[in-house]
């Protein structure tokens, strides 16, 4: 490892009370992250948009291929991330067994968002596509077995999914579904803000609610990603937040795939009490 490595920094970070929003990648984490950004600053739009925010670039980012992602750090992100002012909203990627310790030991709570596998898989492949900083994903059937094979950036769907679910008996882990936020956003919204100690008015959940819809985030600069080059993320080829919609997975997926899938699914689950919605 170089001496201007800062991965060492990263495990030594503490983020005393601050909160992680995670994910495997395409799951919602900027829906959550808004989310959890305008709960603390009770609704306050613009406060929200005065707050520092860590770009996907300057993040933790997984270089394909291996089951085991090897991970690339920005030293301008984690400078960034370090100066961010208490409480500190982190938006991660990262598999459970590589988030830093000090999460844990400085009472980082930590808020995993997770999105049923066939729909997770379209929007990561259409996110891969507009993406400049990874490989280019080649065609759907591929990147369905590869996504299937954990060899995708960020490893195996299963192990991440899963790890976190396991551990939030052990850990300050909220574990959030995504297909629960879209049906139930206040029932959602209020899990969060006990979670998160926080008490709001009626009013203020209502604006909440309103403000993280996928009409308005699609188009707040500040979730949409509109202001990155092209060079980074491509939004010709896909937009950043395009659906956002339960069981889209119907329209890319044959019925043999979609049968194939289920079958690979059904193995890899069977051991875990996780169980996930591919409708609503």
């Amino acid at each position: 490892m170089s001496d201007d490595c800062p991965l060492p920094r990263v495990r030594g970070m503490s983020a005393d009370g601050g909160v992680s929003v995670c994910d495997c990648l395409a799951a919602g984490t900027m829906w959550m992250q808004e989310t959890v950004d305008l709960i603390l600053v009770r609704g306050d739009v613009e406060k929200v948009w005065g707050r520092a925010r860590l770009q996907p670039h300057h993040c933790l980012a997984g270089l394909p291929p291996g089951l085991m992602p090897h991970l690339v750090l920005s030293l301008a992100g984690v400078q960034q991330l370090v100066n961010i002012p208490s409480p500190q909203v982190i938006k991660t990627h990262l598999p459970f067994q590589l988030v830093p310790k000090s999460f844990w030991e400085n009472r980082c709570k930590v808020i995993y968002v997770a999105r049923n596998a066939k729909d997770n898989v379209v929007s990561y492949y259409f996110c891969d596509q507009m993406n400049k900083t990874q490989p280019e994903p080649g065609p759907w059937e591929l990147y369905l077995q590869k996504f299937m094979d954990g060899k995708l950036a960020l490893g195996s769907w299963y192990d991440h999914v899963c790890q976190y679910w396991a551990e939030r008996a052990n850990h300050c882990i909220l574990y959030v579904f995504c297909e629960d936020m879209e049906e139930h956003p206040a029932q959602e919204i209020r899990r969060i803000m006990d979670f998160l100690e926080v008490e709001l008015p009626s009013q203020v959940l209502e604006k909440i609610i309103r403000q993280t819809s996928f009409r308005i985030m699609k188009e707040n600069p500040m979730a949409n990603y509109s202001s990155l080059p092209r060079a980074i993320f491509d939004q010709s080829v896909s937009p950043f937040m395009s659906k956002g919609q339960v069981g889209d997975w119907k329209n890319h997926s044959t019925v043999a795939q979609s049968e194939a899938f289920d079958a690979h699914y059904q193995r890899c689950m069977e051991v875990t009490s996780l169980h996930f919605r591919t409708q609503i």
